[in-house]
């Protein structure tokens, strides 16, 4: 039967050859990059805002924007720097429809788990309309391979979007902020579910935050006692702006 099994295999690889998350190129193992892309993935390490997620020379360090005005969340932990092959994975997943990307970022992202046993994966939610739209949540998926790598719950009934709002590429930290202001509310059925309860949101890729902050209050709000955000990329101050990409959902 194994034997049978891997022949299966073998003929499936080469009728569809296994592809470059990145670029699309062949590759030897389904769910991984070509050399050319590799090169290019920017790992985050262990420096940076211990806030806010923002590469710095030096750990355990806030930045000035984060002393200033202090996110509702604890913290955002990242895969990458958001860049080049990044983009484009994100890109063919959301609107390529290429739902398989999701285990690739979940692969990326899942070293920020495992000294988290006892924490509850919450997916940054999508208005119905744009679930209707698109067909998935991309960070619900990506929550649930989460989920089956390191045996968590994952809750994507928590919180809800409440209210349609545009496309934040191209707008600013303060008009972000504005636009997913009241964006967010605790499911009605959810109360007394978030008690003391290490969060840790879902999402695919992180700018200035106005998304992950805005649910973390409502989280908090809703008696969690810790919400880090966990997303496959950091996008610069310097890639706030740039388009078309639509950063956060």
């Amino acid at each position: 039967m194994r034997y049978l099994q891997a022949i299966a295999r073998q003929i499936g690889n080469f009728v569809l050859p296994s592809r470059c998350a990145g670029c699309s190129a062949i590759v030897t193992q389904a769910h991984s990059f070509c050399l050319s892309c590799w090169t290019k993935l920017q790992f985050l390490g262990d420096s940076g805002c211990d806030r806010c997620g923002i590469p710095l020379p030096v750990q355990d360090l806030t930045c000035a924007e984060c002393l200033a005005k202090p996110p509702a969340h604890d913290g955002v932990l990242s895969a990458i720097i958001y860049g080049e092959v990044a983009r484009s994975v994100v890109t063919r997943f959301k609107y390529g429809r290429r739902t398989g990307l999701a285990r690739v970022m979940a692969n990326g992202m899942s070293r920020h788990l495992r000294d988290k046993p006892d924490a509850l994966l919450i997916p940054v939610p999508l208005h119905r309309w744009r679930i209707w739209q698109r067909g998935f949540n991309q960070s619900l998926l990506i929550a649930r391979h989460l989920a089956k790598t390191h045996a968590l719950k994952v809750e994507p009934q928590i919180i809800l979007r409440t209210k349609k709002t545009p496309s934040l590429a191209g707008m600013r930290r303060h008009e972000r902020a504005k636009t997913v202001r009241g964006a967010f509310a605790l499911n009605p059925k959810s109360q007394n579910r978030l008690a003391g309860r290490h969060i840790i949101l879902i999402d695919d890729v992180c700018t200035t935050g106005a998304t992950a902050n805005a649910c973390a209050k409502v989280l908090k709000a809703g008696g969690a006692a810790k919400v880090e955000i966990l997303c496959w990329a950091r996008a610069t101050k310097d890639d706030v702006h740039e388009g078309p990409l639509e950063f956060s959902p």
